[in-house]
């Protein structure tokens, strides 16, 4: 029975955590086990995305990356720093980034809360990243984003081999037109996972 309850709360659990599953998703990339797939946001006029990757490496080589804040910017797309802002524990915590955009458009920033979840075995790993406001004044010369929203469901299905369904619902802020961060809307998410398989890939 208590086997049973727990399997139950972890498919609530990664229910709750994917609020666009029922999307109508448009394949856009399929390139080195890294789908990215798009579809209509109901919010705003930005593409949802979501990513499909099996990618090396493990829960504990995962969760390492995920909790190094100074070295994002070796692997996230277009980011140009980040920095540590408030840690409520190892696995919760909230982050300053700074996106570069190309001249002229302003660079974007946003403060992400960010917590990482397992159960007891583990079996499954959850991320979840959401804007956080009001904690860093607005900087005259970059764009705040007004809406990130982030979610990972982690499984992995054999010994150093994760599976990652990844969903992003964002608005970068500003007079940027829908349809040009549209146009460009696989690649970040595409870079992004391509570097972190190439970083797990080798890590200890």
């Amino acid at each position: 029975m208590a086997q049973a309850m727990n399997r139950l709360l972890v498919a609530l659990l990664l229910l709750l955590s994917h609020p666009v599953l029922s999307q109508n998703w448009k394949l856009e990339k399929d390139k080195d086990n890294i789908k990215v797939y798009t579809a209509d946001s109901k919010n705003n006029s930005f593409k949802l995305v979501k990513v499909e990757a099996t990618i090396p490496g493990t829960y504990a080589k995962l969760i390492s990356v995920l909790t190094n804040v100074d070295e994002f910017s070796k692997w996230i797309y277009h980011n140009k720093f980040c920095r540590l802002i408030k840690k409520i524990t190892a696995y919760d915590f909230i982050y300053y980034s700074e996106i570069e955009m190309p001249w002229p458009v302003s660079n974007r920033d946003v403060l992400i809360h960010l917590q990482i979840k397992t159960d007891s075995l583990p079996h499954f790993m959850t991320v979840t990243g959401r804007a956080e406001k009001g904690i860093i004044p607005e900087i005259p010369t970059k764009v705040r984003v007004p809406l990130y929203i982030a979610n990972w469901k982690v499984t992995a299905p054999a010994p150093n081999k994760l599976q990652i369904s990844y969903t992003l619902e964002l608005d970068p802020g500003g007079s940027l037109p829908a349809w040009v961060v549209n146009s460009f809307a696989e690649k970040g998410p595409f870079g992004t996972f391509s570097n972190l398989a190439k970083l797990l890939s080798g890590a200890r």
